[in-house]
């Protein structure tokens, strides 16, 4: 960007599932050498996801890197990546501002994501492993706090989706981020502040519900 004169920085994923993420172990991405296909389309999705809503000209000329490990896949691991990486880019921006790198937070707004889907005839929001596996309708929505979209994937495994079915799998959707972008609030004034273990835990039980 400072090659091609355009003012401000950048901000980028990574994403990884840890070795025992899965019921069977999954193999480093660095023990083949390379990236697999899916896991850099992810990573693609949750740098888009973030930079709608981040200023990067008030960022300045730096890059920010958001680390994004799976500890336990259970369905909807880029969908939680994009939540979570919301919070932390929001308690370093704080970081950031308290120490006098920046004059000012240049994260807009939150942005957050939740899966749907269609589970044995009814929508679904939030969507397990075991649930995943039978859906016969799978989505993904990216949205603001504000209500506005970012990205939307989604498609029929195998089968087709009414626009009633679509139009619930949206409201669940906006329903969800709702509350999700509530926790996302609690969770960087909680990075602020010193907190005790208990209360970080009741934040990461809330976000498990």
């Amino acid at each position: 960007m400072k090659e091609q004169r355009v003012p401000g920085g950048w901000l980028t994923a990574e994403y990884s599932m840890l070795p025992y993420s899965t019921l069977q172990r999954k193999p480093r991405d660095i023990s083949r050498g390379r990236l697999d296909g899916r896991s850099s389309e992810i990573q693609r999705l949750i740098g888009r996801s973030l930079r709608a809503v981040v200023d990067l000209e008030k960022l300045g000329e730096r890059t920010v890197w958001v680390d994004c490990d799976v500890l336990q896949a259970d369905g909807g691991t880029r969908t939680a990546s994009i939540t979570g990486a919301c919070v932390a880019a929001g308690i370093a921006f704080n970081k950031f501002c308290e120490e006098g790198i920046l004059q000012s937070s240049p994260l807009k707004e939150l942005v957050a994501a939740v899966s749907a889907g269609v589970v044995g005839g009814s929508s679904c929001l939030d969507l397990n492993y075991v649930e995943d596996k039978d859906a016969t309708v799978d989505f993904n929505f990216v949205l603001t706090e504000s209500g506005e979209f970012v990205e939307v994937q989604g498609s029929g495994e195998e089968a087709t989706f009414t626009q009633a079915q679509m139009d619930e799998m949206l409201e669940l959707s906006k329903l969800g981020v709702g509350q999700l972008t509530d926790l996302q609030r609690k969770a960087i004034l909680a990075g602020e502040t010193p907190a005790e273990e208990g209360q970080l835990l009741g934040l990461v039980e809330q976000f498990q519900k």
